[in-house]
């Protein structure tokens, strides 16, 4: 299936193969439907990945999945990007070359948030791609099925790994860094930089982020691996009774 996806302020056709349409993505929507409605209140599904993975694209792509098939309860996604810490905050503790660390998320303010989620007024913050910082309140939250995306949500660290206390299902999306690495490049490449700029950000900033969360996540209750292709393998996954 191609769809036209609008991420991060960003229109593209994104290509999922129909194969992961009917084996994965529909059953996990269907399972996550089912367990809303015997939980009778908002779901708060964690899918965390290393960058490159695509969660974004995932998550606006179950979204419409959701809307395009009336037996589905409705399925919003929720970025951790509205996260970040300002600028300013940043250059003043010395973090901004390290933007994207969990050091550079505020975890405090995460917290706060998920705990208001049940509330029917419920709001969730934006990251702004031209200021560059994150506008509070900026999202209505609307769905019955919440997909909160980030990085570090499943991290095993002091004071991260309390969060997977507040999910009700969490996912994990796995990749060979090797395929990581090219796309990330690629998508520095996009935005400007050259080869040669891009593959010293990997370096630098990107390729510590990857490995940290490949090698510091907690076990999810459903693990997939991108293949090269973009496509999806289930690894390992537990089934909501």
């Amino acid at each position: 299936m191609n769809v036209e996806l609008d991420v991060n302020g960003l229109s593209y056709i994104a290509t999922f193969p129909d194969k992961d349409i009917r084996d994965l993505h529909l059953p996990l929507l269907r399972m996550l439907t089912e367990f809303q409605r015997r939980k009778k209140q908002r779901l708060i599904v964690f899918l965390a990945a290393p960058p490159g993975v695509g969660k974004s694209t995932l998550t606006s792509f179950w979204q419409i999945l959701s809307r395009q098939d009336m037996s589905l309860k409705d399925l919003q996604g929720l970025p951790m990007d509205g996260f970040h810490r300002y600028n300013s905050y940043l250059d003043e503790h010395n973090l901004r070359a390290r933007k994207g660390a969990p050091e550079t998320f505020d975890l405090g303010l995460l917290k706060d948030y998920i705990a208001t989620l049940q509330q029917s007024d419920a709001r969730w913050p934006a990251y702004d791609r031209n200021l560059h910082d994150p506008v509070h309140n900026a999202i209505e939250v609307i769905s019955p099925i919440l997909v909160i995306e980030g990085s570090w949500l499943l991290l095993k660290e002091p004071g991260w790994q309390e969060l997977i206390t507040l999910c009700d299902y969490s996912i994990f999306i796995g990749s060979p860094i090797e395929s990581l690495k090219q796309r990330l490049i690629e998508r520095k490449m996009k935005g400007g930089l050259s080869y040669q700029d891009a593959e010293n950000f990997f370096e630098n900033s990107d390729g510590l982020n990857v490995q940290r969360v490949l090698n510091n996540s907690q076990q999810a209750d459903m693990t997939l691996i991108m293949l090269p292709d973009g496509s999806y393998s289930a690894i390992d996954i537990n089934i909501i009774d």
